[in-house]
């Protein structure tokens, strides 16, 4: 009998491909989405689909208990729900903590832990690195998360951590790139256009990871039997800002693009006044506070060897062949 599998966030760009991983290897794969989530890029009919209410406790644990009865418990949870962008902290906090923590007391109150729990969570939990050495972020480190959303994130990954009955395991994945992927896509437009904006004068590193090497990455972190681990996900190597802009430039077939780089404090004014505005109309703009304490990280490098130990961790997609997929869909479905 196949194991199943519960994908939260499901309707989104990565938790698409995160179903469609486990229906690849053979999963009874459910799909949890709300009423109104897209099913775009979840036309498989093999698909469970299961809707949960992580706003209402009483529902939600109706609908799981439900669930349960009827099929029994899932082997693996993937917990991918959750919020990037928002108008508040209150707001990062019900949909990155609460909703988590509901969803973790619920499984416990039914006695339906899974095998193992993976939740997603990011590299904005625990800061940048070392921006004097440039050294990679450690496997353990000391967490200074600079935003809100990082400290949602952090708070999420320390409750998991003091369920002692839950095998949780904790992906802290940097920015995760591919088909379907709308804020990447946004910097590929530009350089189409001929402009590549980056942030700052210092030297600043990036990494990446290509959406099908982290969805295959989790699925081997399941499989592995390694529980109550915290691990950093990306490519094991970091990128410049010109590197990037020269991958995607061929890719997209530019003989020339001009590099256009903005001061941190402009940057920082532009982001102030987006934020505002956002908080206005109560709608969360790609361009705000947090992302600007993003943007200005100098050292986003992180070490994999953990990753690479516990699951065999590897990259297929380097950043340039990925690059190389990605425009490749976007140019088909006339994104570009």
């Amino acid at each position: 009998m196949s194991k199943k599998i519960l994908v939260t966030g499901a309707g989104g760009f990565i938790g698409g491909y995160i179903v469609k991983e486990a229906l690849k290897r053979g999963y009874e794969t459910w799909a949890a989405v709300r009423k109104t989530t897209s099913r775009e890029y979840l036309t498989d009919e093999r698909i469970h689909f299961l809707e949960l209410d992580f706003s209402d406790a009483d529902a939600l644990k109706k609908q799981l208990c439900d669930a349960i009865a009827e099929n029994g418990r899932w082997d693996y949870i993937i917990h991918n729900l959750g919020a990037t962008k928002a108008v508040n902290f209150l707001a990062f906090n019900t949909v990155n903590y609460d909703y988590l923590k509901l969803f973790v007391d619920t499984l416990i109150s039914l006695e339906a832990q899974p095998q193992a729990f993976l939740m997603m969570s990011s590299l904005s939990a625990v800061g940048g690195g070392d921006e004097d050495t440039y050294e990679p972020i450690p496997s353990r480190p000391i967490p200074h998360p600079e935003t809100k959303y990082g400290v949602s994130k952090l708070k999420a990954e320390t409750y998991l951590q003091c369920q002692s009955t839950v095998p949780y395991i904790i992906f802290r994945t940097t920015g995760v790139y591919g088909p379907h992927e709308k804020d990447y896509y946004l910097m590929f437009k530009s350089i189409k256009k001929g402009f590549d904006f980056s942030v700052g004068f210092k030297r600043q590193l990036l990494t990446f990871i290509y959406v099908e090497d982290l969805t295959r990455a989790m699925l081997d972190a399941l499989e592995s039997g390694n529980t109550n681990k915290v691990y950093n996900i990306s490519e094991d190597k970091a990128y410049t800002q010109k590197e990037f802009r020269d991958m995607a430039k061929k890719a997209l077939g530019k003989k020339f693009v001009l590099p256009v780089v903005c001061p941190l404090f402009i940057v920082k004014m532009v982001c102030a006044i987006s934020d505002y505005w956002g908080t206005i109309t109560m709608k969360p703009s790609t361009l705000n506070r947090d992302k600007y304490n993003i943007l200005k990280v100098r050292n986003w490098s992180c070490d994999v060897s953990e990753a690479k130990k516990d699951f065999g961790f590897k990259i297929e997609y380097p950043l340039e062949r990925g690059i190389e997929e990605a425009v490749k869909w976007y140019k088909q479905e006339g994104w570009l």
